[in-house]
């Protein structure tokens, strides 16, 4: 996984051919985003930090959208 921007992040998201779940445990937040059961985006929250991945061909899956 690699990062990636936050708008590119949100468009997978908002995206109905994806699934996407959230995870709240001790100030981290986690949302990770799935296609055909397999993790290809997620977002961590930490404070006041916020980092977003994808993973490597994560901007094919854009184009296609």
């Amino acid at each position: 996984m690699h990062l990636i921007m936050k708008s590119q992040f949100d468009e997978l998201r908002l995206n109905d051919e994806y699934e996407y779940s959230t995870n709240d445990r001790g100030g981290k937040k986690v949302v990770k985003i799935y296609k055909d059961g397999e993790l290809i985006a997620k977002k961590i929250t930490i404070k006041n930090s916020v980092q977003y991945f994808g993973v490597t061909g994560v901007e094919e899956l854009l184009e296609q959208a």
